[in-house]
Order: C-alpha cells, then structure tokens, then sequence
C-alpha cells in the first residue's frame, strides 16, 4: 500500500522480506528460462570459491567477486530488457532489435572485463 505521495507505508521489516521475494522469484525466472544466466551461475559457482581461495589482497579478492557478480547483474537487466520489449514489441523492429543488442553488448563488455580482472589479478599473482 501506498500514500498519496508514493511513499510505502509498509514496514520496512515487511518491505525487505517482500524485495527479497521478489528477487527469488526474479532469480528462478532467470534460471529457468535464461540458459546464459544458467551458464554464468554455474562458472560464479566456481570462481568465486576460487577468489575466496586466492592468495591475493582483500581488494584483489573484492574485484574478483565483483567482476563475476557484475556479469550476472548485467544478465539479469539484459534479460529484463529482452521481456519487455517482446512483451511491447513482438514483431521484427528497427528498434527493438537495437535494444536487444545493446543489451547483449552489455553482457559482453561485463564478461571481457571480468576476464581482464581475472587474467590482470592471476598474472599480477604469478610474477610477484
């Protein structure tokens, strides 16, 4: 329930406990119907044991974890976008396509950045 001026006037308890339901229900959506998303999980499923095992820095450690957690972020809106434009748009648009892709971009510059900071983090650890 809301107020006049858009403000909530659930607890914030009540609040938290339902965002986080709904971020369940968006994760099993993902996992369910987005096959990359699946791919992702389970490559974080391992590296991010291995950034906990690393013996690097605690900030080498962060950047590890955030560069995969960042991959699945980007994912997630991709997939988001994707659901909104075949709900308003379900045929062929100029301009669907162009979301679509600037989506997909998005996912793919998080993934080569992610494998910069790997592969910059690993080969850093290596020579030092």
């Amino acid at each position: 329930m809301t107020t006049g001026n858009g403000q909530s006037d659930q607890h914030p308890v009540r609040h938290f406990w339902n965002a986080f339901r709904w971020s369940m229900k968006g994760i099993r959506s993902a996992l369910k119907t987005e096959v990359a998303f699946r791919q992702e999980v389970c490559i974080a499923a391992i590296l991010i044991p291995v950034a906990i095992l690393l013996p690097v820095a605690a900030l080498n450690r962060v950047l590890l974890i955030t560069a995969v957690l960042l991959v699945l972020i980007v994912e997630l809106l991709n997939s988001a976008l994707e659901a909104i434009v075949d709900l308003v748009s379900p045929d062929y648009h100029e301009l669907a396509g162009k979301a679509k892709d600037c989506g997909s971009a998005a996912v793919y510059i998080s993934l080569i950045s992610g494998a910069l900071i790997w592969g910059l983090t690993i080969v850093n650890h290596i020579h030092s």
